[in-house]
């Protein structure tokens, strides 16, 4: 049986919309398992966060190409942490990060989410910083459905840790009914569908 070869993907682009980055492409290996966010969606998720990621910490949950946590470098974020499964690519998340020069501000580490918080995370082998974060969940559409509980535990405990200033970013479609999964915090939902943006500001 003939190896499979990630490169045989035929590597695509995105573009950094906004920031001192803005305009510049980043590439994408192409493969199924990455859903990159439509470029209108990721421009009004910053345009509805606003201000909030400047200076904060980063961190985006799900990174699949990449390219909202390097959006968010981009406006002024100070940091930013990265968690991606697949290893092509968040090698080639890495060769952006090198491309655009951010390599001191940046790390991606390759690992499933839920393992990486209830294996490193939540044993205290993971030391986030104690000024505000921004955290970004957008994962494919079904996880919100098919693993509901296990995105409740991750989000729930990370809010319940985030310093004073925080704010949260989950992208899900309209079958996830926010306020019913979080209902000790408050969100603002936007719609541009399929996508639905839900933003908590702690």
């Amino acid at each position: 049986m003939a190896k499979h070869n990630w490169q045989q993907h035929t590597t695509s682009k995105l573009r950094i919309i906004g920031g001192k980055h803005g305009g510049r492409s980043i590439q994408y290996s192409g493969d199924k398992r990455t859903r990159p966010m439509k470029e209108r969606v990721r421009e009004a998720m910053f345009n509805l966060v606003g201000s909030a990621v400047k200076d904060t910490h980063v961190i985006d949950l799900f990174a699949g190409t990449g390219a909202i946590g390097l959006e968010a470098i981009s406006r002024g974020a100070s940091s930013l942490l990265m968690i991606e499964r697949h290893f092509p690519t968040a090698r080639i998340i890495n060769d952006n990060i090198r491309e655009i020069g951010e390599e001191d501000v940046c790390e991606i580490v390759t690992s499933d989410t839920f393992f990486w918080f209830n294996h490193r995370f939540a044993k205290g082998l993971v030391q986030l910083p104690n000024r505000p974060w921004s955290v970004f969940c957008s994962p494919p559409y079904d996880l919100f459905i098919d693993m509901e509980s296990e995105i409740q535990a991750l989000i729930t405990s990370l809010m319940e840790l985030a310093p004073k200033g925080s704010m949260f970013c989950l992208e899900s479609d309209q079958r996830f009914e926010v306020d019913r999964v979080f209902p000790d915090f408050t969100w603002q939902t936007r719609e541009y569908p399929p996508a639905v943006l839900h933003v908590s500001h702690l």
